[in-house]
């Protein structure tokens, strides 16, 4: 994957694992100063501003941008806030993601595909493991991304991880390896995002092009969050996989409650276009071994 280069309201949207998490730890909202660095696309593309509150990236003719966290996480809760290029984005990838480096690589993608004007935006989810991915699921949004901001959140334990949007679980990816799955649980990893050309593939796989004379494209960034385990030179702030300041019992947490279930199967059933254990063409020896079991 190249990377580089109306619903209820919100106070209704609340599942059992965020409230638990947000519980144990409250941290303040972070600086992208503090927190990020811009690494391509140059100062013209990517900017911080508004006293380190507010990022934007942005993509034209010749580039577009991308940043990276200054730290690596292992295990936790990372949340930003985005609003995504308005108007004609057809062509264009804005991605948000957690990785760690090499062939075995571990990931965990959220990804918007560019639309026409009037279109709805594709979220694009995946997970890789040891440098394997081919698990998409993707999802038409509630609302327009474009309009205000959102927040798109990663819930990354032993256990599992969990996909939400403005507190909503979107998915999620149970930990496998009891039946053969290899699951991310031992690479650090940083975040990202990029905003970039991808009018080969991105809207409806390549038939629209990018509309240059519309660039450039930018996308927001605000509120970022991580309530998350640090790691640095070979040590993590977590213990025995949790953050010091979770308690036991709060870590071990690995369902959605009821109400929660509800809102997955809300989603999966209104808003998925796209999941890859649905999809018998693409796997003629058999789904994988992860799509054979209750994924609630």
């Amino acid at each position: 994957m190249a990377h580089e280069g109306g619903g209820p309201s919100a106070s209704s949207m609340v599942v059992l694992v965020s409230l638990l998490l947000m519980a144990a730890a409250s941290p303040a909202a972070g600086n992208f100063y503090q927190d990020f660095d811009l690494t391509w696309g140059g100062s013209d593309r990517a900017k911080i501003f508004s006293g380190g509150q507010l990022l934007s990236l942005s993509l034209d003719r010749v580039s577009g941008s991308g940043f990276r966290s200054k730290k690596e996480y292992l295990f936790g809760r990372i949340d930003m806030q985005l609003k995504l290029v308005a108007g004609n984005s057809a062509g264009t990838v804005t991605a948000y993601y957690l990785s760690s480096q090499g062939p075995t690589h571990d990931e965990i993608d959220f990804e918007f595909l560019g639309n026409l004007s009037g279109d709805p935006y594709i979220l694009h989810t995946n997970v890789f493991t040891q440098g394997k991915g081919n698990r998409e699921q993707q999802f038409y949004l509630w609302f327009d991304p474009t309009r205000n901001f959102h927040t798109y959140s990663v819930i990354w334990k032993p256990q599992h991880i969990i996909f939400l949007v403005d507190n909503i679980p979107i998915r999620v990816f149970k930990n496998g390896e009891s039946i053969g799955v290899p699951f991310p649980k031992n690479q650090p990893m940083k975040i990202y995002s990029s905003l970039w050309n991808a009018d080969d593939w991105a809207t409806r796989g390549g038939l629209i092009k990018t509309d240059w004379s519309k660039s450039p494209f930018t996308a927001y960034y605000r509120k970022f969050q991580a309530t998350a385990c640090t790691w640095s030179t070979g040590s993590s702030s977590c213990e025995i996989g949790r953050p010091a300041s979770y308690s036991g019992s709060t870590w071990k947490i690995n369902e959605l409650d009821a109400y929660g279930r509800r809102r997955l199967r809300w989603v999966q059933k209104y808003f998925m276009i796209y999941d890859y254990c649905a999809d018998g063409k693409r796997f003629p020896q058999g789904i994988p071994a992860e799509c054979k079991r209750s994924r609630f």
